[in-house]
Parts: structure tokens; sequence; C-alpha cells
């Protein structure tokens, strides 16, 4: 029954390494459950596919932005203050539109048992 499920949003973070074509990779998930006050964050880079986009893309650099994705999302990131807030000030923040390299898709919701298991299907099914 629906009222037993948990309520959850994610986006997909996305790589989009020349801003004016907008074309992207997917490079990650963000998943926010307010329920269980969960956070998760996960990101991958895809060098391949990056440099398919734009053979110039300066792939170390990329790589270093979407670990600080991960860092700011997990409250690990004490050289930024983003990282203090609270789990859904920083799942706000950092899904919000932004027209830079690193991007998320509109927020999607969802309802599952286990947010855990959605979010390891999620990266799998959009990311990988």
């Amino acid at each position: 029954m629906a009222e037993n499920k948990l309520l959850y949003e994610y986006a997909v973070i996305r790589v989009v390494p020349r801003v004016e074509r907008d074309e992207f990779i997917n490079a990650g998930l963000i998943l926010y459950c307010k329920k269980q006050d969960v956070l998760l964050c996960k990101t991958f880079l895809h060098q391949t596919k990056l440099l398919c986009l734009d053979e110039q893309a300066d792939c170390e650099t990329i790589a270093r932005y979407l670990e600080a994705f991960e860092r700011i999302a997990s409250g690990n990131c004490p050289e930024n203050v983003l990282s203090k807030a609270d789990k859904p000030a920083r799942f706000r923040w950092l899904t919000a539109a932004k027209s830079t390299i690193i991007q998320c898709s509109p927020v999607h919701p969802g309802l599952a048992d286990d947010v855990q298991q959605v979010f390891k299907d999620l990266c799998k099914k959009l990311v990988h």
C-alpha cells in the first residue's frame, strides 16, 4: 500500500562540458528521503563519453568538481559553507537549476520500500 511507502526525490547529475551546446552525459545521482533523513549521492565520470562531447574537456578538473559535489552532499566538505547546512537545504541547493558544467536534471519523486535499493537501481539504470 502507498501509505507504507517512503517518499523520495532524486535528480540525475549531469556533466555539460560545453554549456552553450546543451549536450551532457549522466555522471551521478542524488537522492533525498525526508522520512528517513537520508541524502545519498554518487558520481561516476565516464571519460570516454565526455571526450566524445568535447575532446578538450579537462577530465581531471571535472572529476574533482564531481567529488566536491559528493562531499557537499555528504556534509563532508568543511571548506564549503553549504556542507554545514541540513540535508534538505543541501539537496535543494545542489539540485537547483544552474548554467555550469555540473548540472542536475529536474527533481523526480518516487515511492519505495527501500530507498537504498532504489538508489542502487537508479544509479545502475541512469548512470552506468
